[in-house]
């Protein structure tokens, strides 16, 4: 039966929709994009982690951010190491090896008993936990074009929330009635992710002229636009990090069980997905260093209404909030880097991004559970003041980073394999 013209005009201005949104973009992307999807479903020990210290180990709050900055020394080395690895062995081996081996410290940390047992494991954790992330946003630099990474880069983070939605759900159900749970689907996730980009995904690697040519970390150190805006994104982890370092925290001392947390904590993934497909194409519009501070202040927002939360709905219209920035940051953080990185150096420059990811995290439960042991209010507006910072101090940074930009674009024609 032919369709009525009435029946057919929505059902191409859907396809119109997925387009614009979705198309053009290469096979390696999406099947990137699935893979990150299972992992992420998988994703729940990380935020239920200071709870399993002490609900489960009875570790003291104290030793929980002692063990919690353990796991972020770990991640200080994971992406430089990731980034390493991704530039000198390849996309694929990087992605699969580093995935696995994050499957293995989970395990291992959720069966060590004893307090040194539990920090020995946490380090592991903390170091192949983002091993395979430079591996995944070289890919992205390698096979989409620059004036689509944003998009790519956009929906790449709607896929880490759709997945973190459910998961948070889950895993809170899970967590109340036993945390082994939790480890076992994460580390299976991880395994189904690196063996997917193993078998379906061709590798990228620029030639080995192009790799003699390029020089190590110490090339990337030396631009310093690119040192800066690290700079920044610490500041923001620091931030970043307090969901899951203190938040459960503060709402466990007003009552409310990690089922509740769980549930707040998916408003995140909620909003991220409605958002994200409103205004991820539209983006790439925008002076990048400008939607970045708009995120920071949003993420200010979020935080400064934490301070005055005391019951769940109130958490969780705090959590919205700062989850409108994060839609800004996530999205262009990871594109402002595949600018500025020469197509050699792509590993250790997202190597370096996560160092900076990793700083923050080490810092985080160092400082927030001390700032908690002040007061659930300075801790929070602590927070606020820190991502009202790094908006001023990205927007200081805006002419050398679009200086550098358009140098890299003028010396270095971009690189693009077919991969679809």
């Amino acid at each position: 039966m032919t369709p009525t013209p009435s029946a057919a005009r929505p059902a191409g201005r859907v396809r119109t929709l997925v387009r614009v949104r979705a198309g053009g973009l290469p096979g390696a992307f999406w099947v990137l994009w699935s893979g990150t999807l299972v992992n992420r479903l998988g994703a729940m020990v990380n935020p239920f982690l200071s709870l399993y210290l002490s609900q489960v180990r009875d570790v003291p709050l104290g030793t929980i951010g002692v063990v919690l900055a353990v796991v972020g020394v770990g991640s200080v080395i994971s992406q430089p190491l990731g980034g390493l690895l991704t530039d000198r062995f390849g996309r694929r081996a990087a992605l699969t090896g580093g995935m696995l081996a994050n499957a293995g410290s989970l395990l291992a940390l959720g069966h060590a008993q004893s307090l040194a047992a539990l920090t020995a494991a946490g380090f592991a954790l903390g170091v192949t936990l983002d091993l395979f992330r430079p591996a995944a946003q070289a890919l992205v630099a390698d096979t989409v074009p620059a004036a689509d990474r944003t998009r790519a880069f956009g929906l790449l983070l709607w896929s880490v929330n759709l997945g973190f939605s459910a998961a948070m759900v889950l895993g809170g159900h899970l967590a109340d009635r036993g945390f082994s749970w939790l480890f076992w689907t994460d580390a299976a996730a991880c395994a189904v992710f690196g063996l997917l980009v193993w078998c379906a995904v061709p590798e990228t690697r620029p030639t080995a002229a192009e790799r003699g040519a390029g020089g190590g970390y110490r090339a990337v150190l030396a631009d310093r636009a690119m040192l800066a805006f690290a700079g920044v994104v610490v500041l923001y982890a620091v931030v970043f990090q307090q969901a899951f370092a203190t938040l459960p925290l503060v709402m466990a001392r007003h009552g409310l069980s990690g089922d509740v947390y769980g549930t707040v904590m998916a408003v995140n993934g909620v909003v991220l997905i409605l958002v994200q497909p409103l205004i991820g194409h539209r983006l790439a519009r925008f002076d990048k260093s400008r939607v970045l501070a708009t995120g920071f202040l949003l993420a200010a927002a979020g935080n400064a209404l934490v301070a005055a939360a005391s019951a769940g709905p109130a958490f969780a219209s705090a959590v919205a909030v700062w989850s409108l920035g994060e839609v800004l940051v996530f999205a262009i953080t990871a594109a402002v880097v595949a600018d500025l990185a020469p197509p050699a150096l792509r590993g250790r420059y997202n190597g370096l991004l996560g160092m900076a990811w990793g700083t923050g995290f080490l810092i985080a439960p160092l400082a927030g559970t001390r700032l908690l042991a002040v007061g659930a209010t300075v801790l929070w507006l602590s927070c606020a003041a820190l991502c009202a910072t790094a908006a001023l101090a990205q927007l200081a940074l805006a002419p050398a980073i679009r200086r550098r930009t358009a140098r890299l674009a003028q010396e270095t024609p971009s690189l693009r394999k077919a991969a679809h």
